[in-house]
């Protein structure tokens, strides 16, 4: 079934129209004002409907994750739901780094890495020194697995690793093409969410970004905070929205970065069959191409020293990219098939550096029919567990019980199509990408709003003007939904400001988040290294699950 709403269109129409009567800064004068706060003054008055918690606050003891290890792991238990705090309790997976400034800490930055799926015990580690040093100086930085995830009380719907590889290799990488794949990809996920049921249907109920939100808060009074200081990435943003929502009067400074629209991720907080899946409802299908245009357009301004798959000019970069698509649906490379080149292609343009270069290479080798060599496995973060098992059912569980997508596994196939008018290679993978969720059971309890309750503390929301993944008028759409929020805008490639770093924006963040001052409206950050400006970097940064895209099959073939 095609859906109009997937016409093509230059640029596509933000997803909600700002809502009026925000409280914003008043400037008394004509000119720019700073909109700042002290955190560590008294709070704003500001009713707080959530619930009083029934429980104790859980006991963290902490030991270092590893003999030597400079972080320190504890296990946190909290109730499955937190609506019935006496019944079955799960646990938590927490690390943290302390405050490495003697005498001046200020109190927990809590970190999400986004996902959903991300391992935050895994994930931290990998990119603690990617925040701010005033910032690591100043607080104790702590993550968790969230529930459902990694370490902590996980989703695994297979009886062994066998088991969990068999199934991955039995559907196609990417997103599927032509009608066989289909089916397959189709029946592979049935037969996912039929073993989920069967291993733990109660657990599987009780992943959503409510529960995992109420979880942060009880992390919050484990450690002693009186509210809550809260840096999330990508999926880690509408879990912060939906924390500052929860419990206005206990948000002491948060950032979002790379943002989802609160209304595209519940779809309005509708109860109807959603006529889009949630990627394309967020606009990612045309975030992707436009970063994926900016890519080809700048490879193909550099030389081939820099960017390997250059065709020595931006046009014909792009019609070479294009050509190579049109062969790899007839000719694959091995196992490099048309779905997994576009999925790899989307997922390398998160990581500017060298996540960017590297893609070319790859492109460039698949364009003269060799296969890529994998790249090397980030070295191992100092704690007990980094290689946990995170298998696509993680994800989707969170993803699929949470934010509404069409429940006819048939219409996505025309919808993929229709999204492929308007994004290119792209549209077909963010759609398919929302697939699974077609079957998949409903959460026990979801938030579906409001999201403009008067916090304590303003929000500071950034975003990424070329983001494959949460394009830059979701981070708009947070900015006007949220009661009080400052955008702060990140003009670079890749998604997140934290792994594609800019030390404009690290310093705005440093100074919010130590004593409440926000940037001025209006303010811009450019990224420090632009795509192939520089040569080549060695090294880099590892995002693991923390992608938005945790659902989309691996293209490694690994479960």
């Amino acid at each position: 079934m095609s859906d109009p709403a997937l016409a093509p269109a230059p640029a596509p129409a933000p997803i909600s129209a700002p809502v009026k009567g925000r409280r914003r800064c008043a400037a008394l004068i004509a000119a720019v004002v700073t909109c700042s706060t002290v955190l560590t003054g008294p709070d704003r008055a500001v009713a707080d409907g959530a619930p009083t918690p029934s429980v104790p606050a859980p006991t963290l003891d902490w030991k270092p994750c590893v003999q030597g290890s400079p972080f320190d792991c504890a296990t946190a238990k909290v109730p499955l739901d937190h609506r019935d705090p006496g019944g079955r309790t799960i646990e938590l997976a927490v690390i943290k780094h302390k405050a490495t400034g003697p005498g001046r800490r200020i109190g927990t930055l809590f970190f999400n890495p986004g996902g959903p799926g991300g391992p935050g015990t895994v994930q931290m580690p990998q990119n603690y020194e990617l925040f701010p040093r005033e910032v690591r100086e100043r607080f104790d930085v702590v993550s968790w697995d969230p529930r459902g995830i990694g370490n902590s009380t996980a989703v695994n719907c297979f009886a062994s690793t066998k088991e969990a590889e068999a199934w991955t290799s039995g559907k196609p990488a990417g997103f599927p093409v032509g009608a066989q794949q289909r089916a397959a990809w189709i029946a592979a996920y049935k037969e996912l969410i039929r073993g989920c049921q069967q291993r733990d249907p109660e657990l599987l109920r009780h992943v959503s970004t409510d529960d995992t939100a109420r979880d942060l808060d009880q992390l919050r009074r484990a450690v002693g905070d009186p509210q809550l200081t809260y840096l999330g990435i990508s999926y880690g943003t509408i879990l912060g929205a939906t924390y500052a929502n929860l419990f206005p009067a206990r948000v002491r400074a948060m950032v979002l970065d790379s943002n989802i629209d609160p209304l595209a991720w519940t779809n309005h907080a509708s109860d109807a069959d959603p006529r889009l899946p949630t990627f394309l409802r967020m606009g990612a299908d045309a975030g992707a191409a436009a970063t994926l245009d900016r890519f080809l357009a700048l490879c193909g301004s550099a030389t081939t020293a820099r960017c390997a798959f250059s065709a020595g000019g931006p046009k014909a970069t792009r019609d070479k990219f294009d050509q190579l698509m049109r062969r790899l649906r007839t000719h694959p490379v091995g196992a490099w098939t048309y779905g997994r080149t576009v999925g790899d292609t989307v997922n390398s343009l998160y990581v500017v550096h060298p996540g960017w270069t590297s893609l070319a290479d790859k492109l460039q080798d698949l364009w003269q029919g060799r296969a890529p060599e994998p790249a090397p496995l980030p070295p191992p973060p100092p704690v007990p567990h980094p290689n946990p098992y995170l298998g696509d059912e993680q994800a989707g569980a969170v993803l699929c019980s949470d934010s509404p997508n069409p429940r006819d596994p048939a219409v996505y196939d025309a919808l993929a199509e229709a999204a492929a008018v308007r994004a290119g290679d792209a549209g077909r993978f963010w759609t398919w990408a929302s697939e699974p969720c077609a079957t998949w059971p409903v959460a026990a309890h979801r938030y579906r709003g409001p999201w403009n309750r008067p916090t304590a503390h303003p929000v500071l929301v950034v975003g990424t003007t070329y983001d494959p993944a949460t394009p830059y008028r979701d981070a708009r759409a947070m900015a006007e939904e949220l009661a009080d929020a400052r955008l702060l805008t990140h003009d670079g490639y890749g998604h997140t400001a934290l792994i594609n770093p800019s030390s404009c924006v690290k310093e705005h963040e440093s100074r919010y988040l130590v004593d409440g001052t926000l940037p001025p409206a209006g303010t811009r950050c450019r990224q420090d290294t632009p795509p192939f400006s520089a040569p080549r970097p060695s090294g880099g940064v590892a995002t693991g699950g923390g992608a938005l895209a945790g659902l989309v099959p691996r293209h490694d073939g690994r479960p």
